[in-house]
């Protein structure tokens, strides 16, 4: 079987061609045969007209004699190779060629209808009826059709020797303009074959000659290829982030424990050991469920489970239980008043989307500051809204603040315990119910972190 597209385009090229010479070869035939047995029947009607004609006055002159009418009408005619012949009802009174007496009777019989023209497989025939001293006489005007057969078997030689060739000149013509339109093709596929995971930034190049359907491939091709670059990209400063976060409390529990083996200890400070390993143990499990939520995302097999919850009620629980974490840093958390707002979603997640904000607006504003969660409703959507009053995030930071593990202050984000994936979890809560997150932020004055889902 062939396998390559040059050849099967080739292929059914010639073939689509040979079907369409085949089909204009018997319509052409058809219709050169059609057209010579029209011509001929023309001939033939103008020949026994003629024919009438001249016996009517033959017989006139010769005083009623059709024999001698039919005679002097065959001797004056310039026929070419029809026959003329003159009847007196099954009776023949004269022919120009020689010619059965039953066949010339056949065919005035088949006339009887009142047809001019009878047409047989190997005969056409004009027959014309006249009226001539009180009797009937018929003239007929007839021709085999072996110059017609003739002619056509001729038409059908020429058609067999040029069919073949105009087939083969047509592969030949096929092939060689399906191998110059592909030729982009096949650079295109020499050139993917050699980009790897270590040099997706290779684009592929069509040509100028390429038709534009190929260059919308190679378009759409190189577009693939900067998403994948991107993407290889993000996996491996993930991976790298991912192992960087994971190594850092591994290190510290093996080193605490290192330490605390090293030599026999008193009990506290055994204690002070285990209570490190504790919460850096706590540290990497948290670490660990938030990859594993945000692997779940990716994947796409985190599902939903909605049910009907007020929002307001949410937000003061997520108040009451960030105050503790508040408290301890010096910082006011108030929750704006609101009344009972409906809404239809997985709480739990959007209950840890909350937690999130809160838990970084809290880190990030000193001593002394102020978050304020607040709620609002529109006839859309819903709008929960933390605000701080901390130190602002740069303007060249805010495009990445939602990226996994970046963060604007490395060292302070690790010494406050976080790794840069909360506001990931945010993005993916927001975005998995067809809302939204936005910041907005002053250097120096605070930020505003906006989070809009539609209503149900």
């Amino acid at each position: 079987m062939t396998r390559t597209l040059r050849a099967r385009l080739t292929i059914w090229y010639v073939a689509f061609f040979s079907l369409l010479l085949l089909a204009f070869s018997v319509l052409l035939h058809h219709l050169v045969a059609q057209a010579l047995e029209r011509r001929l029947d023309e001939s033939l009607t103008v020949e026994a007209n003629t024919a009438a004609a001249l016996l009517a006055d033959e017989f006139q002159e010769m005083h009623g004699d059709p024999l001698v009418a039919a005679s002097e009408v065959l001797a004056d005619l310039r026929l070419r190779g029809s026959t003329v012949a003159f009847l007196d009802g099954s009776r023949v009174l004269g022919a120009s060629a020689a010619m059965a007496s039953a066949r010339l009777t056949d065919i005035v019989r088949r006339a009887t209808d009142g047809r001019q023209l009878v047409q047989q497989p190997d005969v056409h025939a004009a027959v014309v009826r006249q009226q001539l001293g009180g009797r009937e006489f018929v003239t007929l005007a007839l021709q085999p059709l072996d110059e017609i057969a003739a002619d056509l078997a001729l038409l059908r030689r020429v058609m067999m020797l040029t069919l073949p060739l105009a087939i083969a000149v047509a592969g030949i013509g096929g092939y060689w303009v399906t191998r110059r339109n592909l030729a982009p093709l096949a650079s295109m596929a020499e050139q993917a074959s050699r980009i790897t995971g270590s040099n997706l930034e290779t684009r592929l190049d069509a040509g100028n000659s390429a038709a534009e359907e190929l260059s919308k491939l190679s378009s759409s091709f190189n577009e693939l290829l900067a998403r994948l670059a991107q993407s290889f990209e993000n996996m491996r400063r993930f991976v790298g982030d991912a192992s960087h976060e994971l190594r850092t409390p591994i290190s510290i529990i093996r080193g605490e424990a290192d330490v605390a083996l090293a030599q026999e200890r008193g009990a506290a400070e055994y204690k002070q050991a285990l209570a490190l390993v504790l919460d850096e143990s706590r540290r990497l499990s948290r670490l660990v469920d938030d990859l594993l939520n945000l692997a779940r995302a990716d994947a796409g097999r985190v599902k939903l489970r909605v049910e009907e919850f007020y929002w307001n009620d949410l937000l003061a629980e997520c108040c009451r239980s960030a105050q503790a974490q508040a408290r301890a840093r010096g910082v006011a958390l108030a929750c704006l008043p609101h009344d009972d707002l409906a809404f239809r979603g997985d709480e739990e997640l959007l209950r840890r989307m909350v937690m999130n904000l809160i838990d970084n607006a809290i880190r990030y504003t000193p001593e002394g500051g102020r978050v304020n969660v607040s709620l609002s409703a529109r006839a859309a959507d819903v709008a929960i809204g933390v605000a701080d009053t901390g130190a602002g995030i740069a303007p060249e930071v805010v495009p990445h603040l939602f990226e996994r593990f970046y963060r604007g202050d490395k060292a302070r984000s690790r010494q406050d315990g976080g790794f840069g994936l909360g506001l990931a979890i945010v993005k993916w809560i927001a975005e998995s119910h067809r809302g939204a997150v936005e910041v907005a932020s002053t250097p120096g004055a605070g930020s505003t972190f906006t989070v809009t889902l539609p209503r149900p």
